[in-house]
Parts: structure tokens; C-alpha cells; sequence
């Protein structure tokens, strides 16, 4: 059988699977009693198994059985949760996604086997240990039941329709060999009578024999008691040890079941399962590519609006002018809609950070609390996709810079646990990412001197520089103040990084830090950077677009209002000091020539804190515009972002502020 054409399945699901892995079990680290998340970690690598059991991956299904192995040991007690243990367990994520990744290009590979030495060498030491699970059954058993909504709007529904609720026991015999098969005996005598809602443990368990001696099914029938009780007692090995009969006096969740009392009174048929299942969200797995082309068609949609607006107007057609102002709306309401489609949640990229900060301050003898703030904060694709690694250099920076070791920490009257935070929200057109540590922080006067010994700037400039200025000097290619350098900092490569990553998105990023209280670092990104509100302005004859999220305002001066300041143009803007840039000097295109005595347009640009004006021929209008690439032969260029294609049908070139600068 081919099984070629489920591949880009099994690659989609089982990357969820290894996400899921690596998250719970840094949670079952940090928390070992969970057992719904060890209890998620089974399902997650079991499913793995099956799915790579399917598709022929035989080693990564030996793998998953191996880490199958080991867990059952620490649900039976027979494991202690140590770091040690949870590094293999990790070490084995990692290797299975590295094998997943073979599998996609170059099928399944040989890899080392050590791992599942370490596995069965671990499982070896667990099998003689004594099982504390299953010497306290009743104990795990007694656990009250817990009914989520779903199952309490069932039985309810189940008690209206005359039908009677069971909550019943099951033993096994001391023993048992091949307990899963008793238990599916049990299962296929109930349902002959009735409907089982709900069994602690649950299903995966009880088919795994990952249980002790006993079992509880909860079952809603109209056959008497004593039938039902008959039924199981002739299966071999079976005893009932108790069968309770549950009305809504006595769920343990009263609160929703008062809720679900009042959501589906009587027969109404709102009240059913089936039809609160048919409200569920669903999901459908599309190709990035085609919502590329999606996003693209709409953009051409929007430049033949506005091609239209422009015939309108020039000709005074009033019936197309109405159906313009429809097909606008209609436009707009479609870009929204599209818009929302790329938009993910920034989750998809803060997921992969516990597992890098546990690493890091695992190596480097740290003891670091990490928070996560926002994850639900939405963000376009095109810049989640390029996120992530500046997000990596700033996190390592924190670990191996800002943060000391607990001694230290307890020496400074500190707590000695560390905390790094990673949060983002939204503000006005943007989003905010910040990453703070309440670390040591930046020690500038070592900046500074770094700085000045690796020729930044010379001795005099570093005395008159404030500390804003001497900040920025560490994002400089090359500059480090690490004094060792290590595989994790010190080569002077990565803010450098983050920085023209950041800028390539339009976005900017600001240090705010004080010496031996932290760091925040925080990063302002625009939501989409597919259509956008921008300014247009003529050059030299020319027509260019700046995005207004750059722009504070515009203001025109006479030419000789201009002053000059250190060769530099200047003019003042309500009391301060704006320098000014002539665009066609910046762009190298020829002036408009002008009488002495004419108006000169400036539009005042921000970057961060600073500012600029930048001196235009004609200020034309604000408009929507759709950016396109400049081509591979064209990426790069200082000062250009992109290009639009205008109404009219011309293309107008759209400036990069942040490079200009």
C-alpha cells in the first residue's frame, strides 16, 4: 500500500504531538503529582507509536514504546521524577522529531541507540522497584468523579428521558492476567442495556492495563439494577463491588450542573448533545500558499477599486460612484476577513521557549522562573514566521547576561529563584513583545568602555555620549561584552541579528535596564504587512508612499525659515529642534525647482524616540496601499521597502523609514 500520500498528514499531526510532548512534560517537571498531564503524555507518545506503526517508521515506533515504558514506571511510583530522567525524556522529543524530519526528506534513517539503552536501563531499574500505585488502590480509586459540561448535560438529559444514572464499581480478581480483556467484557455486557458516559481511569488506561485491581463506569440504563448486576457478575474474574445510582443531588460539580439545568430544560432540543456538538468550532487544514494567492487576489482587488474611485471621479458618473461606495465595502469587509484568516496566535512561536529557558538554566547552574503573558495575542504569519529567532538571542542573552547565579542573587538580597518574563499585547496597529529579567541589568559604564577599546568611538565621544547613545552601541555587529566566549554568548553575533530582523518588519526595539535590578527589552511590531494605510508624496516628479505608523504629522515652512546647525539643516517645531532631510538628496533624484518664497511640505517621521523631517515636493494623499516585493534581484536596497501598484496603474516605491534613519 502507498502510504506516500499521508505523509504531509502524519508530518502535520506529529508535529502537534511532539509539541504537545514537550510541553507537558515540562509541566510534569515542575508539578509530578499532575496526573491529567501525565495522563496526556501517554496519549500524545501512544498516539505517536500508532501513527509511525502506520506508516512503517519502525524505529521511532520503538522509541515511543520505550518512552511508553518509562512513564508507566513513574504513574506506578516505581520512578522518582528527577532532572536526570526528565533530560532523557526530553533527549528522546528531540530525537523523534529529528527522525520525523529524516522520514519527510530521505525516509527513515539510522540513528544512535543509546537512547534506548538509557530507556530500558531506566525501565530495568523501575521493574524492581515496588509498584505504590497498586498498593493503595483504594486510595486512587476513592477519587470522586468529576463531570465536565458535556457529560453532565447527558445525563441530564438522560434523567428528563425517565432513564436511570449508575455510577458502578468493578473488581477484579487479585491477579488477573489480561485485565484489558476483562475490561472490554465488562464494556460490551453494559451496552447491551444501556450507554456508558464516563469510566475512571479513562479508556487509554484501562485498554493499556494501566490501572490497579478496580475500575468505575458511570452508565444510564432502564433496566433494573439487579439485571445489570447479574450480567457482570458472570464474566470470570468480574465482581461488582458497588453500584450507585446518581441523580442531580448528588454531583460533585453543582455549580454546573445548575448551569446545565437551565441550559437544556425538558425535551427542548437545544439541550442535546448532538446539537451542542454541531455548535463546535471546527477546523480545516489549509496550505499557507493559497492563502498567500488569497491574500494577493484581494490586493488586486483593492488596487481596481480604488483604479475605479479615480474613473468616478474624473468622469462624474453618480451610478458608478454608488456602486463603487457598495463594491467598497464589500472590499473592506473581504481585506478584514482575510486579514483575520493570516492572523496566528504568537503561542505558535512563545511554546518553544520553556523548553529552551529550562535547558539553559539547567547548564549553567541557574534557577530561573519563566512567566508567559499574551499567548493568545495575534500576529500576521509573515511575521511569525520571522520572530522566533530574535526571540531565541534575546532569551539566551537574558540567561547567560542578565541573570546570576543563586548565590549571587542571595547575596545581593535577592530571591534565589530568577524570573524572566515573556509577554505581548496588542497597542493601537501594533504589537508589543517584551522579554524582562530581573537580573543584574547592564552595567554601561562596561559598555562604554568596551565600546571605546574596540574603536565604536573614540574616548572623547564616549564621555559626552548619554547612556541612550552608549545603549545603542550594543547592537552593533560585533560587539560583545562577554569576557569568555561560550557556545551559548561572547562572539558579538546575535543583537545585530535581532536588530535588522526587527527593522525588516517595520518594527522597533527599545532597552530600558537599570544595573542590578534588570532588563526589559521591548519590541513593537506591525499586525500585518500585507496592506496598509500609507502617505503619498511627489520627488522629483516621482510618487513614493510612507507608511503612516512611521509618520507623527506634517507641517510646511518657507525656505527661509530653514537654519543650519553643524551642517545641518534644521527648522523648529513648536519650540524644538527637528532636523531636516531633503528626500530627493536621500533618493538621488533631481529637484523640482521652486521660487525662493514657496511653500516647502515636511512630513515628520519617528523612529523610537528620535525624529526627522523629511522635505517633500507635494504631499498627495493618504491611501491604501498593497505592498508587493521588489524581486529577489532588487531585496535589500537602504531606504526601500517595497512597491504598490496605484490606481492609476503606476508603481510608487514605498520608503523604509527605519533605514533611512
Amino acid at each position: 500500500m502507498d502510504l506516500s500520500q499521508y505523509m504531509d498528514l502524519f508530518l502535520a499531526e506529529a508535529k502537534e504531538h511532539l509539541e504537545s510532548l514537550d510541553e507537558n512534560l515540562l509541566k510534569l517537571e515542575g508539578n509530578p503529582e499532575d496526573g491529567e498531564v501525565l495522563n496526556e503524555i501517554f496519549r500524545s507518545a501512544h498516539t505517536l507509536k500508532g501513527m509511525a506503526a502506520t506508516m512503517g517508521f519502525e524505529q521511532i515506533t520503538e522509541l515511543t514504546h520505550e518512552m511508553e515504558s518509562s512513564l508507566a514506571l513513574l504513574k506506578e511510583g516505581r520512578l522518582h521524577v528527577t532532572p536526570e530522567l526528565f533530560d532523557v525524556l526530553l533527549r528522546c522529543v528531540d530525537t523523534l522529531d529529528a527522525m520525523i524530519q529524516d522520514a519527510k526528506s530521505n525516509g527513515e534513517q539510522p540513528y544512535l541507540s543509546s537512547l534506548i539503552s538509557e530507556l530500558r536501563g531506566i525501565s530495568k531499574l523501575g521493574a524492581n522497584a515496588p509498584d505504590l500505585s497498586s498498593s493503595q488502590p483504594e486510595q486512587s480509586s476513592s477519587k470522586p468523579l468529576e463531570f465536565n459540561e458535556h457529560e453532565i448535560l447527558v445525563l441530564k438529559a438522560a434523567e428528563n428521558s425517565q432513564y436511570q444514572a449508575y455510577c458502578i464499581k468493578i473488581g477484579l480478581a487479585p491477579n488477573t492476567v489480561m485485565k484489558s480483556v476483562r475490561v472490554f467484557m465488562v464494556f460490551q455486557n453494559l451496552e447491551e442495556y444501556g450507554q456508558i458516559i464516563k469510566c475512571q481511569p479513562p479508556v487509554q488506561d484501562l485498554e493499556e492495563e494501566r490501572f490497579g485491581d478496580s475500575f468505575e463506569v458511570v452508565f444510564v440504563s432502564q433496566t433494573p439494577r439487579e439485571t445489570i448486576s447479574k450480567a457482570l457478575e458472570k464474566i470470570a474474574e468480574v465482581q461488582v463491588l458497588s453500584m450507585q445510582e446518581l441523580n442531580s443531588t448528588n454531583f460533585d460539580n453543582q455549580k454546573a450542573f445548575q448551569q446545565a439545568k437551565t441550559e437544556a430544560p425538558g425535551s427542548n432540543q437545544a439541550s442535546s448533545p448532538t446539537s451542542r456538538v454541531g455548535r463546535t468550532l471546527r477546523t480545516v487544514r489549509v496550505d499557507i500558499e493559497r492563502l498567500d494567492n488569497l491574500m494577493n487576489l484581494v490586493g488586486e482587488l483593492v488596487i481596481n477599486k480604488i483604479r475605479l474611485e479615480q474613473i468616478g471621479q474624473t468622469h462624474r458618473i453618480t451610478d458608478l460612484l454608488e456602486a463603487i461606495e457598495q463594491m467598497g465595502r464589500l472590499t473592506t469587509d473581504l481585506q478584514s476577513l482575510v486579514m483575520k484568516v493570516r492572523m496566528v496566535p504568537i503561542e505558535q512561536v512563545f511554546n518553544r521557549f520553556p523548553r529552551t529557558v529550562r535547558d539553559l538554566a539547567r547548564e549553567m547552574g541557574k534557577d530561573v522562573q519563566f512567566m508567559i503573558e499574551g499567548k493568545e495575542t495575534e500576529l500576521d504569519r509573515t511575521v511569525i514566521d520571522e520572530i522566533g529567532d530574535p526571540l531565541v538571542h534575546l532569551i539566551r542573552n537574558a540567561i547567560d547576561h542578565g541573570i546570576e547565579c543563586p548565590e549571587e542573587r542571595v547575596e545581593a538580597g535577592k530571591a534565589k529563584t530568577a524570573t524572566l518574563r515573556l509577554a505581548a499585547y496588542h497597542e493601537g496597529n501594533n504589537v508589543i513583545i517584551e522579554v524582562e529579567d530581573d537580573g543584574r541589568g547592564m552595567d554601561l559604564d562596561k559598555i562604554r568602555t568596551r565600546a571605546i577599546n574596540k574603536g565604536f568611538f573614540t574616548e572623547k565621544e564616549g564621555e559626552y555620549l548619554d547612556d541612550a547613545a552608549v545603549l545603542k552601541v550594543i547592537f552593533q555587529p560585533g560587539f560583545s561584552t562577554a569576557d569568555v566566549v561560550t557556545d551559548i554568548s561572547g562572539r558579538g553575533v546575535g543583537l545585530d541579528v535581532v536588530k535588522s530582523t526587527i527593522e525588516s518588519l517595520n518594527g522597533s526595539i527599545e532597552i530600558d535596564t537599570k544595573k542590578k535590578a534588570g532588563t526589559k527589552i521591548k519590541i513593537s511590531l506591525p499586525l500585518t504587512l500585507a496592506i496598509i494605510q500609507a502617505l503619498l508624496v511627489s520627488v522629483g516628479g516621482e510618487l513614493y508612499a510612507i507608511p503612516l505608523s512611521s509618520i507623527d504629522e506634517t507641517t510646511s515652512i518657507l525656505p527661509g525659515q530653514i537654519k543650519t546647525m553643524q551642517n545641518q539643516e534644521i527648522m523648529l517645531l513648536r519650540g524644538a529642534v527637528l532636523p531636516l532631510v531633503r528626500l530627493h538628496h536621500l533618493l538621488e533624484v533631481p529637484p523640482v525647482t521652486s521660487e525662493e518664497n514657496e511653500e516647502l511640505y515636511v512630513v515628520v517621521v519617528r523612529k523610537g524616540e528620535r525624529r526627522i523631517g523629511l522635505v517633500v515636493d507635494l504631499l498627495v494623499g493618504q491611501q491604501e496601499i498593497v505592498i508587493k516585493t521588489l524581486g529577489k534581484l532588487l531585496t535589500g536596497i537602504p531606504g526601500i521597502a517595497g512597491a504598490t501598484i496605484l490606481g492609476s496603474g503606476e508603481v510608487s516605491l514605498i520608503l523604509d523609514i527605519n533605514s533611512l534613519f
